[in-house]
């Protein structure tokens, strides 16, 4: 079932997405050549319990015969997609790393949100993956409003990237949120616009596409966790949460330092 929001309960959504923006902020400024994923994936978690919240991931059940998820984020490096583990290997110059956070608020109102940077200087082909994954975002959400329909946020990804000559995964998508980590409805990065359902005043959305320099295809590792591509070609991967307003999209997760 969809559960729409109240402007009081989007209002907690909205801390929870403040808290992920802190989080991603403290990444951002750790991401460098040398530093380990799990060096950063600890200060993250530190700053989240000392906000009094939990790392909403660490812990989460995986799919049958797998173990819980062991962290507080996801850190996928390069051709790694989403769901990486972090370690202890030290980033390297001309990496990319997708930084995937969630919290879970003392209210029980959850929040999540990824980026995807460069480690030092990275390549004019990674450069371009990055902005078209997050341009292709920005371009979901404007179209989001109330009677738009939820295949118009895949339409606008799927369309936007493939111009500039890459691929949306089919195999993931993106998700309602609010007192769960997952809601419905799934929300797909490709297909036909003005489709399926149509959006509502109150409902809250994680828009997140993931796209790949090469095929669109992905391969899981045996961890069962970690997602790839098949052609172990660099993904990148941005998420916002969203509420939809009578105004069109607002952003629950915004950059601390860029977007307000």
């Amino acid at each position: 079932m969809i559960r729409v929001k109240s402007p009081e309960q989007i209002e907690e959504l909205r801390r929870a997405g403040g808290l992920v923006a802190e989080c991603h902020q403290i990444a951002r400024e750790m991401i460098k050549p040398g530093v380990s994923t799990a060096e950063i994936n600890a200060a993250v978690e530190e700053h989240i319990l000392k906000a009094g919240a939990e790392p909403a991931f660490k812990g989460y059940p995986g799919p049958a015969g797998v173990k819980p998820f062991p962290a507080a984020c996801c850190m996928s490096v390069d051709e790694q997609v989403v769901h990486g583990f972090p370690n202890e290997t030290p980033l390297k110059d001309g990496q990319i790393l997708s930084v995937d956070i969630g919290v879970k608020m003392p209210s029980g109102w959850y929040g999540d949100a990824a980026r995807t940077l460069g480690v030092g200087t990275i390549s004019e082909d990674a450069e371009k993956l990055l902005d078209a994954t997050m341009e292709s975002l920005l371009a979901a959400i404007d179209t989001v409003r109330p009677g738009a329909f939820l295949s118009d946020i895949g339409h606008a990804v799927q369309t936007y990237v493939e111009r500039r000559g890459f691929s949306v995964v089919r195999d993931l998508v993106g998700h309602g949120i609010g007192k769960q980590m997952h809601e419905p409805p799934e929300v797909p990065n490709f297909g036909r616009c003005g489709r399926g359902l149509r959006l509502r005043e109150g409902m809250t959305l994680c828009i997140e596409p993931m796209i790949n320099m090469g095929t669109w295809k992905v391969d899981v590792l045996q961890d069962g966790w970690t997602v790839v591509t098949a052609d172990r070609k660099p993904s990148a991967h941005f998420e916002h949460m969203i509420a939809v307003t009578k105004d069109g999209a607002r952003i629950l997760s915004p950059d601390t330092d860029t977007e307000s």
